[in-house]
């Protein structure tokens, strides 16, 4: 990977702000990213977001930060706080701004255990394909103190198929709708191209419950977007 989404954010963060990233689909068009949005204040985040960090207790485990907006919020509520990220750039822009415990990690290498675990902007999106759901729930479940949850969201894609009379193009042989592959480019640069899943949301409970999680739905989005909460299911 090249770090396209790091060096954008370092940037914005430098004050070299002159584009945006731009983003695409195999099954959407060019869609510009702007990168005052992924610095965004509490206020300004959507109304999901901001009923997840209300929801948050105890330690917090924040996946894939970004710029750090969401453990900058928390820590100054008086959290104790660790973000993690695979994007060289931002974790340097965390750190930057202040996120005091801050790790260049991949969840699947976290191996401390929390109280909440945070994945948002699409958290769904770093298990990559339907099949490796099971994979990271278990893992996700194994860093969870007794009583903790998981707060993550995701959004049904189906929509997206929906020809103008309602009816759904979905080629039934193919992989699941929602298992994408997504491009970045910034500044005349094309990164790696890497796979993100969208999860419907019976798809995640069923999941979740084949590998002894309750998954409860904690509120739609105004897009076909939800958050859930998921806990171990207690014996």
């Amino acid at each position: 990977m090249k770090d396209l989404f790091g060096k954008a954010l370092l940037d914005y963060h430098t004050n070299n702000y002159t584009e945006d990233l731009i983003t695409s689909t195999n099954i959407s068009g060019e869609d510009e990213l702007p990168l005052p949005y992924l610095f965004r204040s509490y206020s300004e985040m959507p109304k999901l977001e901001q009923k997840a960090l209300q929801l948050c207790k105890g330690t917090v485990l924040d996946v894939g930060c970004g710029s750090g907006s969401h453990s900058l919020y928390l820590q100054e509520k008086g959290f104790n706080v660790k973000a993690i990220d695979i994007s060289e750039g931002a974790v340097a822009v965390s750190k930057a701004r202040g996120v005091k415990h801050i790790e260049l990690k991949a969840i699947l290498d976290e191996t401390n255990t929390f109280d909440t675990i945070l994945l948002l902007m699409n958290g769904t999106g770093i298990f990559q394909e339907l099949s490796q759901v099971p994979t990271y729930l278990k893992h996700l479940k194994s860093l969870l103190n007794s009583e903790g949850q998981i707060l993550i969201d995701s959004s049904d894609i189906k929509y997206m198929y929906e020809d103008d009379d309602g009816g759904l193009w979905i080629d039934t042989n193919a992989n699941y709708y929602g298992e994408l592959d997504y491009f970045l480019s910034y500044k005349d640069e094309d990164e790696t191209p890497m796979k993100w899943l969208y999860l419907d949301f019976d798809r995640l409970q069923l999941a979740c419950e084949s590998v002894g999680l309750q998954c409860e739905k904690i509120m739609d989005g105004n897009h076909y977007d939800y958050l859930v909460k998921i806990t171990a299911l207690l014996h």
